[in-house]
Formats: structure tokens, sequence, C-alpha cells
């Protein structure tokens, strides 16, 4: 899960898939079909989590899964197919004409789980003694500030069921980020604890609901309680009688009784569960993905595809001249080549991706060739027009000569100096270790020497954050629909622009750091779209950053898994999507799922 070194570096929602970890499932524990058998009267949904939570706290979260996606509703959502922003906790909202002033109106009768009344006054508590408390050192207070100036937001109650939010810039991504994006907390329940101090000064709220909290006293306004917490085993959810859905007919929303969210740890294990009827979801990968569509009639499930993962991977040069203490971060030699576009170019055209794909994803997968992930609406395609770097080894060769390379004898890669082009490769221990490698055999085959530097998850963070003395690096970032989350990768001052990354603390400075014309450019244009409010012009602005994006390679992108997921025939309306962290990719629409008998 998230570690200390990348909440920092990661610092809005699209972020925190770093190194090409994918989650893992297995179980500890009991096997679930038991605990199905033992509770076969109650309606239930039973599905695999990939580790105990860390916290029952909304506000403090930062790994994912979690529970927020059972517990915790926000003024507006993100519908999973459609990808549009609808009303949640608050039934309407309007948009000032000089867009700096966002007014939402709370639905009538709505209601934490223990009956009290949700109102305009949890919203202002939330943000204002919570998400921009100085004092909480909440994941989201980053995403409250607005823009270009970085400003936070300010939030005050107009009357008694409308909140107004007031901007220090107009913002368009608002709905999607903060209002669809920030849950809202129990004043009646939570104001003491964030107002109480603890022995070490810091508020008691940052040591309430914890895991050891009795489920009992967690109050949410989501479409489940947590009924009970086994560590190691499962997270049971209850039904929240006080929820405020309620479908076409009148009827109560959520329609399933209870929610089983067992622990699992081990891929082999989990798909064991499954195949064996323990679990009723399953996110599967390739590897299994032949197995269970062999096993589909008999099993009585179905394997629902939702295109490619909203994620992206990719190898990335450091491009960064920077020197500390008057030593370059990169060897200057190293740098030429990194900051050489035809280079980089050469380098993407040289990577067999879609071999990779056939061999390592068992063909479940796309070339990625946008930093803007596939399901977004943002996303440009290389059918309408965006440059794409197809396996072509003689189109690199030619690249390279071309930009004052040539090959020796022996037909390695040589500069302009005649130095022997070869640099390192920092790749996870924990990462795949399959990719890096093929990458390693494609570019020995234009003469280029890969050597792969296998390092602990930490070290890398360290390097890419801090020291910056490192060549390449092949790692991955979690994505969704919304672009600007991904503004501190394309800032060029941003927390996360790793390919020439700016020191994140004055302590650090370095000398002689320098940004080129298409960096500024793509900056410029993410904050141009931040401000559009049309749509199509929105686009239009996104679709520029990627065509920048692709034309100077800071990122070389490689492949999108299929995102898979089976799925038991007595579940209707499991409306499967890729845009979301899990759960959330199947439990999006939690309310409106059915188990028929």
């Amino acid at each position: 899960m998230t570690s200390n070194i990348l909440r920092k570096l990661f610092r809005r929602s699209w972020l925190l898939a770093v190194l090409g970890i994918w989650i893992i499932l297995s179980l500890n524990g009991c096997n679930p079909s038991q605990y199905k058998t033992q509770a076969a009267q109650v309606e239930q949904l039973v599905i695999a989590a990939a580790s105990d939570p860390k916290t029952f706290n909304y506000a403090l979260i930062q790994e994912s899964p979690n529970i927020s996606a059972f517990t915790y509703e926000s003024l507006a959502t993100e519908n999973g197919v459609t990808k549009e922003v609808e009303p949640a906790l608050a039934k309407s909202w309007n948009i000032s004409e000089d867009k700096l002033r966002i007014t939402f109106t709370l639905r009538d009768g709505l209601k934490w789980s223990d009956g009290e009344p949700l109102t305009v006054d949890d919203v202002i508590f939330s943000f204002n003694q919570i998400y921009l408390n100085p004092r909480i050192p909440s994941y989201y207070q980053d995403g409250l500030r607005i823009g270009k100036s970085r400003k936070f937001l300010k939030v005050r109650k107009l009357d008694s069921n409308q909140v107004e939010f007031t901007l220090p810039e107009p913002f368009s991504p608002f709905l999607r980020t903060v209002a669809a994006g920030t849950a809202i907390l129990p004043e009646h329940v939570l104001r003491k604890a964030v107002e109480t101090q603890r022995g070490d000064g810091q508020p008691e709220f940052l040591s309430t609901w914890g895991t050891d909290t009795d489920p009992k006293k967690i109050i949410v306004n989501g479409p489940y309680t947590i009924e009970s917490y086994s560590p190691s085993q499962r997270v049971v959810f209850r039904r929240n009688p006080y929820y405020w859905r309620k479908d076409a007919q009148g009827k109560q929303q959520p329609y399933i009784e209870r929610i089983v969210w067992q622990i699992v740890e081990n891929a082999d294990t989990a798909l064991m569960q499954f195949r064996s009827g323990g679990l009723d979801l399953l996110e599967i990968g390739p590897g299994s993905f032949q197995l269970l569509k062999r096993e589909e009639k008999r099993g009585k499930f179905n394997i629902d595809n939702a295109g490619p993962d909203s994620g992206t991977s990719f190898m990335v040069f450091n491009l960064n001249k920077g020197r500390r203490n008057g030593k370059p971060l990169v060897d200057p030699i190293k740098s030429r080549w990194f900051n050489n576009v035809a280079f980089r170019q050469a380098v993407a055209y040289a990577i067999d991706r879609q071999t990779m794909i056939n061999n390592i994803l068992r063909g479940l997968g796309e070339t990625q060739n946008s930093p803007i992930s596939v399901p977004s609406p943002y996303f440009f395609s290389t059918k309408e027009g965006l440059k794409s770097y197809d396996y072509n080894p003689e189109k690199a060769k030619q690249l390279l000569l071309g930009a004052g390379f040539k090959y020796d004898s022996k037909g390695q890669l040589l500069d302009s100096d005649g130095n022997r082009v070869r640099f390192s490769m920092l790749v996870s221990s924990g990462g795949r270790p399959t990719v890096t490698p093929r990458i390693q055999q494609d570019l020995k085959k234009i003469g280029i020497t890969m050597d792969l530097q296998f390092l602990d998850f930490g070290v890398i963070g360290e390097k890419i954050s801090n020291t910056l003395d490192w060549d390449s690096w092949y790692g991955a970032i979690t994505g969704g629909v919304e672009p600007a989350n991904g503004y501190n990768i394309w800032a060029v001052d941003g927390n996360f622009h790793v390919f020439n990354q700016k020191p994140q603390s004055k302590k650090d400075r370095i000398e002689g750091w320098e940004t080129s014309d298409w960096e500024k450019k793509i900056d410029d244009l993410y904050i141009e779209a931040a401000r559009e409010f049309d749509e199509a012009k929105r686009k239009a602005i996104y679709v520029e950053t990627q065509r920048l994006a692709q034309e100077y390679l800071p990122f070389i992108y490689l492949f999108n898994p299929l995102a898979l997921a089976a799925v038991r025939d007595n579940l209707e309306n499991v409306k499967y999507t890729s845009i979301f962290p899990a759960p959330g990719n199947y439990v999006w629409n939690i309310y409106e799922m059915k188990v028929r008998d």
C-alpha cells in the first residue's frame, strides 16, 4: 500500500500505482464459502480485499482499496459508465457567471447511519475543520488547492440547505475532483475529536476511528455501515437503513443486505476460492483468464471486460540538467543522449510493445500512446491522429544515425564522440520481471546496452523525488477521467514532474535546473484547460497536450492491460468499469446491485 515516500510524491487522486506494482489478492483465514454457508439466509455478496484496512477514518485513508466505496458519499458522484458527474448528497448545484462560486443544495431528509440529520453544517465542518485544517494531514487537502495559484477554496453556509464554495480562479474540474471526490463527515460525532488535543499536542482526530474502534461507533452516510471486522479475515458491511437512495418504485436501496470483504493476499488462493464458490466477484489478470474462460458455463459466471485499464505504464529518461554541489545529477554524456528528442523517439520505435502484449498479457491488452487514460473522454487516439511509435528497429537506427550516432564493427551504438551508449534502468524489485528484460533485449537490437537496476520500492522513490541521480526508470501511474488530476506530472514545478524533477524543498536546491519550451507549453495548456468550461474546447486543449507529449516523449508509453472481472451469474446490475481504483471498479453502483436466489 502507499508508503510515506509515495504520499509526498503523489498528492492528488490520480496517482499512487507507481513502479508497475499491481495489487495481488490472496486469502488469510477461513474459506469464505464456509462463511457464506453460515449466513445463507441473508442476501449477501462476498468479494476479496487485497489487505486489511489501515483505518476507518475516511480523512486519513491513503491506501487502495479501502472501505470508502461502501461507507461514504460526497455532494456529487461520478457515473462509472457514462463518466458524467451526477447529484448525490446534493440534489443540484449552480455555477455563477464568473465561474468562481458554486452553490450546492442538499437533498431533504438526509440522515447519518445513527439516524441523526445530515445537514449543511456537516458539509462546512468536513471542509473547514477537517480537510482544510493545517493540523490534519489529510490526503484530500492538496486537491483543494485550486488552479495555477494553488490557493485553497473557501466554504460557507448560505442557509439551512445551501452551501457555497468560492474559488480563487475558475476551475472546471471542480465538480469531478472536489464535489464528487471528497466525502462528507459527521460533525456531531467528530467535532470533539477535532477540537481536543492529545498528550503530544496533536488533534485527537488523528487517532480517531482506527481499526480497533468498535465498528458500531463508525457513523457513515453511504449505502453500508461496518458491522464487524476480524483482522486478517474479513470486514462485514451491513445495509445502512438511513441511506438516501430509493429506486424508481420508491424501494429502499441498496438491495443487498450484507457485503463480506474477505481479506485475501494471494492471487492463486483468491482464484481457488472463486472457483470453489467462495467469492462472488474477482478481478482477474491474463494468467487466470484462459482457465476461467473455459469454466464460465460450468462455473455459472461470466467474465466482464471493461476495456483498457485507466493507468499507464512507461519508461522515462532523466532529463534533469541540474547540478548539486557542483556535481551534475546525470552524467553529462548520458544527459546529452537523453535530452536528444531523436534519441528518445528511436528508443520508442525499438520497443516491441505488441509482442509484450502477446507474450506477457497473453493478448489481453492494448498499446498505450497517450498520457491521458483511454477511458477518459479527453483521450486522443492514434486513429484520430495521435503520433504512435509502432515497432520499427530500422527506423530507430535511421533516427540515431541522423542525430549523429554511429555503430562500431560489433554493432554497438556510439555517440558522435565515440562514447558507447549504455545506461541503467531503475526497476522495482517487486515489479514485473518480464517487461524490463524485454525492453533490454529490444534495445540491444539497435546497439544500446541497458543495465537493469532492481531496487527496493522506497529506494527508487527517494531517487526519483530527492537525490534525482538516475538514468531511466520503468514505472506506472493510475489514471482516471479527469486529466487535471495529473497536473502535478505536467506542471514544471509539480511534485511528480519526474522526468525533470525540481527539488520539493529549499534545502535540496540544485543549480542549473532548466525547462524546455514544450514543457512550459504543456504546463500552460493544463492551466488553460482547467479554466475552460466548454467541453469541446477543453478536449481540444487536452488534444494539444497529448500531441506535444507524444512528439517530445518525456514518457515512452508501453501498454494497457484489459480490466477483467469474473462475475457470478446470480448477480444483477454489476456495471464493471475501469475508471475507479478497486473496489470501486465493480462496486461503484453497489446500491443497485442484486443477488438472485
